[in-house]
């Protein structure tokens, strides 16, 4: 990817003249009080809620050819825009429901050393820092459900995560999701629940993601950036002058 750049009518500027919108950043220039970030594609190179699937069929634990066929089909209409996403997580969250948490969890472990420390970002791990040294709150706001992400946004050090919640009764988990999906219109829900709950508010925040499915909370805070940006949110940020990052390229 090309270092992409903003002009002067983009309001993460501080002044007019182009430049590169990640040293914009790392440079301390937006002064921003919440710094929520999408998870799959934009903090690590890969999406861990398709990445799990796959681990689950090298594992056996689920049937390899039905489980990997379903997998990438829902992954490819996530990327087109078209997720049912209940549907979805009928099938994602059903290996969670016949087995025991203990057991859950030992392959959790093994999937964070496996599927996840291979593909993290030192750039994000950069971005994180200037947001903490800054002093901003910062949030993880994914799709991907709790079980799968809790760990992740532990090894970035991000105390604060809005995910899909599994539905958990009795000490096991159900199959079912719990409250709202934390997808699409969801996650601007999801945050207005929890800025309810906590106090914070938007004033001076930024989002940064990946996809097009997250135009609903982009155009809900006040300074949205695209990140290694699919097709369709490229385009986006280009006409609407938002800046377009990369936390891939060296």
């Amino acid at each position: 990817m090309a270092n992409f750049t903003v002009d002067e009518r983009c309001r993460c500027c501080p002044k007019p003249g182009r430049i590169d919108a990640f040293e914009s950043v790392a440079k301390g220039r937006f002064d921003v009080s919440l710094a929520i970030f999408d998870l799959d594609n934009t903090l690590i190179a890969g999406d861990s809620d398709y990445l799990w699937g796959e681990f689950l069929v090298e594992q056996g634990v689920v049937d390899a050819d039905h489980y990997r066929r379903e997998n990438e089909r829902y992954y490819r209409e996530y990327k087109q825009g078209a997720l049912n996403i209940m549907e979805f997580l009928a099938f994602s969250l059903k290996p969670l429901s016949e087995h025991a948490v203990d057991e859950l969890h030992a392959w959790r472990e093994g999937f964070v050393e496996e599927k996840i420390r291979p593909i993290l970002l030192p750039k994000a791990f950069e971005l994180l820092r200037r947001h903490r040294q800054a002093g901003d709150v910062l949030l993880i706001i994914t799709a991907t459900n709790r079980f799968v992400t809790e760990p992740i946004a532990d090894l970035l050090g991000v105390e604060h995560l809005l995910a899909t919640e599994p539905e958990m009764r009795q000490g096991r988990y159900t199959g079912r999701v719990a409250g709202i999906p934390c997808f699409q219109a969801g996650k601007v829900q999801r945050l207005e629940q929890w800025l309810g709950e906590t106090g914070h508010d938007l004033a001076g925040s930024t989002f940064y993601s990946d996809s097009h499915n997250d135009l609903p909370l982009l155009e809900r805070v006040e300074r949205p950036v695209a990140v290694d940006a699919d097709a369709v949110l490229a385009e986006v940020a280009q006409r609407r002058g938002w800046p377009h990052i990369s936390l891939r390229q060296p």
